[in-house]
């Protein structure tokens, strides 16, 4: 029902929809946000014609349920945008997602200063407490975390999530049914070294996430996130890129969440879209 009104949402939110001077380019695919104040939102906007085009923007924002979309107050003024003849500009809003209890569809409506609207952005806006997903996942026992410069483990005792620091007991010593490894700093232990450590404790049973850095200047051609089988255990490996912006960026906790859950159940990984 979600896909048909979003279909159907440039003729339930569009009723005076002109083009006018300026386009805001369609984005395919959603963005995603947490609930909260100033979240940004990333819209690009081109003018086609031969003399620069300036105009006031406003927004307004809508929860969409299976069925509606549901106005949150009024429209709200952003700035005046100039863009020149022939130009496309990237700009970003900052706006206030209201608390949500799971992932919750918005959308923001791009208006010009004849109440005209532009085009509308999809908007996936997600609970700030997300990372908690990771709590089930590591049983009755602490997540194993190895994180030197503190780039995830912020984040977790932010959340109160309880985690053994494998720096002080050491990767191998890990007990524990859930392991998170991210990269340390140039001067420490080699990769080859700690991939020895990780092995182990995944032939012992553990599920292990290791986190990447890239390898050197060519493109990886492995893929973002995929899970190896060892011993008892597995390793899901997660480049770097998988997780950039991990404080602020939903998707980034969503794909570590996901490794996870492949590092415990390697054998979840099937066709898209088939019925098992």
């Amino acid at each position: 029902m979600l896909k048909t009104l979003l279909a159907l949402l440039p003729c339930l939110l569009l009723p005076l929809a002109g083009w006018g001077q300026i386009q805001l380019l369609a984005n395919e695919q959603s963005q995603t946000v947490f609930s909260g104040e100033a979240r940004s939102v990333r819209a690009s906007f081109y003018n086609p014609n031969d003399r620069i085009a300036e105009v006031s923007l406003s927004t307004q924002l809508y929860q969409l349920s299976s069925t509606t979309a549901i106005p949150l107050g009024k429209p709200a003024f952003w700035k005046k945008l100039q863009v020149l003849p022939g130009q496309t500009v990237l700009e970003c809003n900052l706006l206030t997602f209201p608390s949500v209890q799971g992932e919750t569809h918005f959308l923001v409506q791009w208006v010009d200063g004849q109440n005209k609207v532009l085009g509308n952005t999809q908007i996936m806006v997600y609970p700030t407490n997300l990372l908690k997903a990771l709590n089930p996942l590591a049983g009755d026992k602490p997540l194993g975390v190895f994180d030197p410069q503190n780039r995830i483990k912020i984040t977790l005792k932010a959340l109160s999530i309880e985690m053994e620091d494998l720096e002080d007991r050491g990767i191998e010593n890990f007990s524990g049914k859930l392991a998170l490894i991210a990269p340390g700093s140039a001067a420490e232990q080699s990769p080859e070294y700690r991939a020895g450590k990780i092995a182990l404790l995944a032939k012992s049973g553990v599920a292990v996430v290791w986190i990447q850095r890239p390898h050197g200047p060519k493109p990886e051609l492995e893929p973002a996130v995929y899970p190896v089988r060892i011993g008892q255990g597995a390793v899901t490996i997660v480049q770097s890129r998988a997780i950039s912006n991990f404080a602020e960026n939903p998707q980034a906790q969503l794909n570590l969440i996901r490794a996870a859950e492949l590092a415990l159940k390697p054998d979840q990984l099937t066709l898209p879209l088939l019925q098992p």
